[in-house]
């Protein structure tokens, strides 16, 4: 049966959305092509219709994770005049640290991604670069600097010491929230009120 060009986009999706939200709780070498195929509905062969393997799936996955972040980063950062604080507390939040199937792509990923070569290394590296440009280009003061404007090294700092604590943070909240939620909630609340205070 020939299915139509409508329906095909719409099975490739599906086999993206399912492969992003397994990837990020079990990461790349965690999840196969059939446990991504089945979760999204689908036989083994009807992947590779849409996909010519694993890792160019994979780099799809994490082109499209990135950029969904970064639309989200930019919406909440404009929504807060600047203010990234509800951002941080959105992010070092103990539903993110729970949810990692629907969360950030970096905590899970980004490791996973100094194993992996090729095409999907080179997805992560672009995608942490344009989060890190987004961050940086939004200062704590409300100001957007223009996307064809050079950034001052204050700005690039500031981006990298966030993000840095920001992942860092769901990585240790994570690592240590069945064992010791205690500490893993200390982490995400500290974290929240340094950052807090480093934006103002």
């Amino acid at each position: 049966m020939k299915v139509s060009k409508e329906q095909a986009a719409e099975n490739r999706q599906a086999i993206l959305d399912a492969a992003a939200r397994l990837f990020r709780e079990h990461g790349f070498g965690g999840v196969g092509v059939a446990e991504i195929t089945r979760a999204a509905g689908f036989t083994h062969g009807g992947f590779y219709r849409h996909f010519e393997s694993k890792e160019a799936l994979a780099a799809e996955v994490c082109a499209l994770a990135f950029e969904r972040s970064v639309d989200k980063l930019e919406a909440r950062l404009g929504a807060g005049g600047g203010d990234a604080t509800e951002y941080f507390r959105h992010y070092l939040s103990p539903h993110h640290v729970r949810e990692a199937g629907d969360g950030c792509p970096m905590p899970t990923l980004a490791g996973d991604g100094a194993r992996e070569h090729g095409a999907v290394p080179a997805a992560l590296a672009q995608g942490i670069g344009h989060y890190l440009q987004s961050l940086a280009r939004h200062r704590p003061d409300g100001t957007v600097v223009a996307a064809d404007a050079p950034l001052d090294d204050a700005d690039k700092a500031r981006a990298i010491l966030c993000l840095a604590a920001l992942v860092g943070g769901v990585v240790l909240a994570r690592a240590t929230h069945e064992a010791a939620p205690a500490l893993s909630d200390e982490i995400l609340q500290t974290l929240q009120a340094e950052l807090h205070g480093l934006w103002r």
